[in-house]
């Protein structure tokens, strides 16, 4: 069949820049762009004729107006003469403070119970299993109703508050704790943490190059520590004590002075923590079981204490597993606060979804301000997430 012809490609009627993979992908994402912005565009343009056949207002003009009513708890000054506008810093202020409580205190709890699932005691292995298969199966609105009204609704009055060292009160309207006030040592001592947290930096640069040059380890941790407590304490020496305290006293039937943690905030990070924390436990879990066990029993084979081979060699390649798991789980956490309005929580949703669309009626404003604002929280938290993800990934990437 050597005299036979190979068939001749057909020539294809399409533009010539069509046939060029490249053009066409780009083609149809411009396309598809296209098609969504015109999609929205009617149905932003129809929602607002239909807002003003019903004479509906628009616009973000009510922010500048009066609220006139009053919030459980505020991080700036305010009062029920406040705009609608400081609502909205109020409750962005609020969310953002129980989240940065629950994220902390749940990366804690995790890791601890992470690696506790791994412990040779047998009792604190299963501890450790028991906290994740119970509170990851719990729903979490269960949680804070739980924390709320069976745990911190049961403790006793203010007259008969939980006292330690006359300092530290705990009641059923909260916990109160001694507020620090600036004294004239406060700006040399601000200044010495800002050099005490320089030399820090400057100090771990120098032991990593110190390392890779000549093999030596030096104790950073502890040397980080020492100058970091050591330079505020000699300012405080020189320049006189930075700060004094405001204590909480007992008048009439409440406290008064002092840190108030209404109840609200403490049910609400409880849960969070909690119930985040057993999802970063398995994450823990997970990133550690990725480390071939091979590196865990050479370690050993060399004389390693058990501390020094989680130190050294399992969680440094376990980190590359775990963080894209815990920008997840942040990233819920604060999607989460939002069932703060259960219990009365003066959060973003709470005081500004809630209480201010009620009163003014603008509904697309505030909902679309709010869900700006976690989207943008989400998104900061996602790119600090990916950049210490480059930082602990075993393959530098380029």
């Amino acid at each position: 069949m050597s005299g036979a012809k190979r068939p001749q490609p057909q020539s294809s009627s399409a533009p010539a820049f069509y046939n060029n993979p490249h053009v066409r992908a780009v083609f149809y994402q411009i396309l598809l762009v296209c098609t969504l912005g015109y999609l929205f565009f009617v149905i932003i343009a129809n929602t607002l004729a239909n807002m003003e056949a019903r004479g509906i207002k628009t616009g973000f003009d009510f922010l500048t107006t009066t609220a006139g009513f009053d919030i459980l708890m505020s991080l700036i000054p305010y009062d029920a003469t406040g705009t609608y506008l400081d609502t909205f810093f109020v409750g962005l202020l609020n969310t953002i403070l129980v989240s940065i409580i629950g994220i902390i205190l749940a990366t804690l709890l995790g890791f601890v119970m992470g690696v506790a699932h791994f412990s040779r005691n047998w009792l604190v292995s299963r501890l450790a299993v028991a906290y994740v298969e119970t509170f990851r199966n719990i729903p979490l609105l269960l949680q804070i109703f739980f924390w709320y009204f069976a745990v911190l609704a049961a403790l006793p009055s203010a007259r008969n508050s939980l006292n330690l060292a006359d300092a530290f009160f705990l009641n059923v309207r909260g916990l109160y704790l001694p507020a620090p006030v600036e004294e004239a040592g406060a700006t040399l001592f601000y200044i010495a943490i800002a050099v005490a947290i320089a030399a820090i930096i400057w100090f771990r640069r120098y032991a990593k190059k110190r390392q890779d040059d000549e093999g030596v380890q030096l104790p950073v941790w502890r040397i980080s520590l020492a100058i970091l407590v050591a330079l505020p304490l000699l300012a405080s020496l020189f320049g006189g004590a930075p700060f004094s305290f405001e204590y909480p006293e007992l008048r009439g039937f409440n406290f008064r002075g002092g840190i108030t943690v209404i109840p609200e905030l403490m049910a609400l990070a409880l849960a969070l923590t909690v119930y985040t924390g057993a999802f970063i436990a398995e994450a823990v879990r997970a990133g550690i079981q990725a480390v071939p066990h091979g590196q865990t029993e050479a370690a050993r084979s060399i004389g390693l204490k058990e501390s020094k081979i989680m130190k050294l060699i399992v969680v440094p390649q376990a980190m590359r597993v775990i963080v894209p798991l815990l920008n997840s789980e942040y990233q819920s956490l604060v999607k989460n606060s939002t069932l703060a309005t259960a219990i009365g929580y003066p959060d973003l949703f709470t005081v500004f979804v809630g209480t201010s669309l009620n009163q003014t009626g603008q509904a697309i404003e505030i909902v679309f301000m709010t869900l700006a604002v976690y989207f943008a929280v989400n998104m900061t938290i996602s790119l600090l997430m990916n950049i210490f993800n480059r930082k602990v990934s075993l393959v530098e990437r380029k």
